[in-house]
């Protein structure tokens, strides 16, 4: 239940969740679904993160489909994925945490414990995670100095399947500075179509404002001595490794070439 405050629905709530899971009546349903034996996909049409309540780890549920709110012809897109005429491609746009336990009340701003660069704990699905009906592995990773302003990232992308798929690659980084926030931040991305066991060489050109810090004062700097670059198809963790079985891939540039 979401919506605005004073939503007829959700009045006791201000509009506002209760908790991320589905409402009790769902997952009563989806549990005696998933009791019958039979292998269950999981469509969820929300238009924020949703945990199943630890029923994602039900040996019947088969596949979870975050649908968000998929408009006039998300019946038909839904339909291509389902039956296997369109690989998935799409990724997470937030952080998906387990529940709200440890996460602190919105009394100020503060990103603490939230977002995926703020998370001090294992993340239900990471951003940037999705599956495609591929199998994906990166490697030879090089990270060069294109001109003072830029580097250019580049990796060797392989899909291990026999279907064509759409797999977004992912580049983060985090600097040395006193003023990075405490994980990685997402600096480039970029979506590549893959035919069936097809290998192909992908180059992405990151701008060096991507791997700025905000000080204390809001300035806006490129800061500390090195940074790492982490290169997967999700945002770079143990978690993403072991949904998406990716390793991330990493290597370190000098800030100092740069200021």
């Amino acid at each position: 239940m979401e919506g605005e405050q004073g939503d007829a629905g959700n009045v006791y709530g201000s509009g506002d969740k209760e908790t991320l899971f589905l409402p009790k009546v769902q997952e009563r349903l989806l549990t005696k679904l998933l009791d019958l034996g039979k292998p269950v996909i999981a469509v969820i049409s929300a238009g924020s993160a949703i945990s199943l309540n630890g029923l994602d780890k039900h040996p019947n549920l088969q596949a979870i489909l975050h649908t968000w709110y998929p408009g006039s012809f998300g019946g038909k897109a839904l339909a291509e994925i389902l039956f296997g005429k369109v690989s998935p491609s799409g990724k997470l746009p937030v952080t998906f945490y387990h529940d709200t336990t440890n996460l602190p009340d919105f009394s100020d701003y503060s990103m603490k414990k939230r977002t995926y660069r703020y998370l001090e704990e294992e993340a239900l699905y990471p951003f940037g995670f999705g599956l495609t009906y591929g199998n994906v592995t990166l490697d030879d990773l090089t990270v060069t100095k294109k001109q003072l302003d830029s580097i250019d990232v580049t990796v060797t992308v392989t899909n291990h399947s026999d279907t064509v798929i759409e797999e977004v690659i992912q580049v983060y980084a985090k600097t040395d500075s006193k003023f990075e926030v405490p994980e990685t931040k997402l600096i480039g991305f970029k979506r590549l179509a893959l035919k069936a066991a097809a290998t192909e060489r992908l180059t992405l050109n990151i701008p060096m404002k991507n791997l700025t810090v905000v000080n204390d004062d809001g300035e806006r700097l490129l800061d500390g001595t090195k940074a790492t670059i982490y290169v997967n198809v999700a945002s770079p963790s143990a978690r993403s490794e072991v949904l998406t079985g990716c390793k991330t891939l990493t290597d370190t540039i000098d800030i100092n070439e740069y200021n």
